[in-house]
């Protein structure tokens, strides 16, 4: 049974309509690592509201997605955990295809969607995860599992990843509570919950 899409709580902007605040937004995002094909969608959608909180947000995700030290397959993956967690489509819809590309296997990816535990994912992954379901979970993360992914990543990246958790999860907050999906013709990730 295909899974039930609310509509979005915000309407997403035509082009056309933009304010200038809205214009210097999307502007901002095209000319950074995106490029110039990025569309008014999921979180950029929700942001032209709101367009001066969305020059910082963007600004952040930019720096958080390409510019970090933690390596793409381990940043994208920690993306699809958290958007696991939170059952963000958009957030899943738009990394899960960069998580393949940059090495995540599709076994991994199909525990993660699933719910399940990736064991058959690479052991800087299963890192990861463990310190992602940890902080989450715990809101603590034990000395172990620090260790662990700190061997794997470095003091920087280490760093750079409690960034990328934290602001992922404030897209995932953003993608749920303005119901934003991915395109109606993309299969949805997860079923959608009853509120």
């Amino acid at each position: 049974m295909p899974a039930k899409r609310p509509a979005p709580r915000l309407a997403v902007p035509s082009e056309a309509q933009l304010t200038s605040a809205q214009h210097e937004l999307m502007e901002k995002i095209r000319s950074g690592p995106r490029g110039k094909a990025v569309t008014p969608r999921g979180p950029f959608a929700v942001w032209l509201h709101a367009p001066e909180f969305g020059q910082l947000a963007q600004a952040l995700g930019g720096h958080c997605r390409y510019k970090t030290g933690v390596p793409a397959r381990l940043s994208e993956f920690a993306i699809l955990c958290t958007a696991r967690l939170w059952r963000a489509q958009y957030e899943w819809f738009a990394h899960e295809p960069p998580a393949l590309a940059a090495g995540v296997k599709p076994k991994t990816i199909q525990d993660l969607r699933a719910g399940r535990v990736p064991k058959s994912a690479a052991k800087d992954e299963r890192a990861i995860y463990d310190f992602i379901q940890e902080i989450y979970k715990k809101r603590r993360v034990s000395d172990r599992t620090f260790k662990r992914v700190q061997g794997f990543i470095g003091d920087a990246a280490t760093v750079e990843l409690v960034g990328i958790l934290g602001y992922y999860v404030m897209i995932s907050m953003t993608l749920n509570v303005f119901q934003m999906l991915p395109p109606p013709d993309a299969k949805l990730a997860f079923a959608e919950p009853k509120t």
